[in-house]
């Protein structure tokens, strides 16, 4: 196995505003791009040469990457004209691919942060004979996700739609978004129209009698599309929960890159980036949050579970808990952010303009 494809042509709409100038893979996860991870623990499972399918902002990631040898692999860069969903995309690249027909192609989606064992699931692809090897999870409450039922061998039984009724959760192991293609497979994918792996190609394949093949792996898993999910993946890769060879620098409370600064009496716990060139000043406090390149956090602040985007500044005495601050915004002093809320890219908050309690 010597070979991989990484889906990063999506859109990210639901991290926005973190995606209006950068595309969802790139955005900085433990202080590197989420895709570094991705790249560096796919090397270290042995492959060496990756096809990235891009296609929403795709002209960002060949200047970062380049030809891959800084990671120590070959990378190439196939980009969608159009959307083509995840089946799609796979064939778009398969010229690229060198493997023979009965040859693993490994494939990640690039937005899954996860401790998956990759060898164990190569040698399961290999050794079971199958056509398609899907990484499952195993999820407390499956009511969000696709069911994927197996039988005693591992054998994929059925694909089921989000269940609707308690009757309909049969299972609750979920599909991981990390698979394993026959070569041959991924050129039976029709070519030039929008295709789901999900939803066409691997019910497609059951129908058709293919062998389909799961492997249960519960170690870390999480599912990056939302900024809460983003920055607490970001976290427990700086506190070494979620494993990557990629994190520039020792696991901990904190990471601060090189250039940044930070006041000797400011307080950085929870798994805390601070990014190259950016400030926290003295008497804030950051906590479980990630402060992206050039951002400001003034004295007095206090930051929880939030991700700070690019050149944006939080000011004196703000409270800021569950928020995401686009890149280049300003948030005057003494204003109070709770959950869920996004400040856009550039957007000016006024000293004091929004609270949830008195200004007394």
């Amino acid at each position: 196995m010597t070979e991989a494809i990484l889906l990063v042509g999506g859109k990210g709409t639901r991290l926005r505003p973190l995606t209006v100038h950068t595309p969802k893979p790139m955005v900085p996860a433990a202080g590197v791009p989420f895709l570094t991870h991705q790249l560096a623990r796919a090397r270290a499972a042995g492959v060496d040469h990756v096809v990235l399918a891009t296609s929403y902002l795709a002209e960002v990631f060949e200047p970062h990457f380049g030809d891959g040898s800084a990671l120590g692999l070959h990378l190439e860069y196939v980009t969608e004209t159009e959307p083509l969903g995840t089946g799609g995309a796979l064939r778009n690249v398969a010229a690229r691919l060198r493997s023979g027909p009965d040859e693993p192609v490994l494939v990640f989606n690039g937005d899954i942060l996860t401790g998956l064992d990759i060898r164990a699931l190569v040698d399961t692809h290999e050794s079971t004979g199958a056509d398609v090897s899907l990484h499952l999870t195993k999820v407390a409450d499956p009511r969000a996700y696709g069911l994927v039922p197996t039988d005693d061998t591992g054998r994929v039984l059925a694909f089921l739609e989000k269940p609707q009724t308690p009757e309909e959760i049969v299972t609750d192991q979920i599909n991981a978004g990390a698979y394993v293609f026959r070569r041959s497979v991924i050129d039976t994918i029709p070519a030039g129209r929008p295709v789901s792996v999900e939803r066409e190609t691997f019910p497609g394949l059951l129908a058709a009698g293919a062998h389909l093949q799961g492997m249960v792996d519960s170690t870390y898993w999480l599912d990056l599309g939302t900024p809460a999910a983003f920055v607490r993946g970001s976290a427990d890769l700086v506190m070494g929960r979620a494993p990557s060879p990629a994190v520039p620098g020792r696991r901990g409370d904190r990471l601060i890159l090189p250039t940044a600064r930070v006041a000797p009496d400011a307080k950085l716990t929870g798994g805390t980036v601070v990014g190259e060139g950016a400030f926290v000043a003295e008497g804030a406090r950051v906590c479980g949050s990630t402060i992206l390149p050039g951002a400001v956090i003034e004295p007095g602040a206090v930051v929880t579970d939030s991700l700070i985007g690019s050149r944006a500044r939080v000011g004196e005495r703000s409270v800021l808990t569950g928020a995401v601050i686009g890149d280049g915004a300003v948030v005057g002093a003494d204003n109070e952010l709770r959950d869920g809320v996004r400040v856009w890219c550039d957007a000016r908050i006024p000293a004091g303009a929004v609270r949830f309690s008195s200004d007394q």
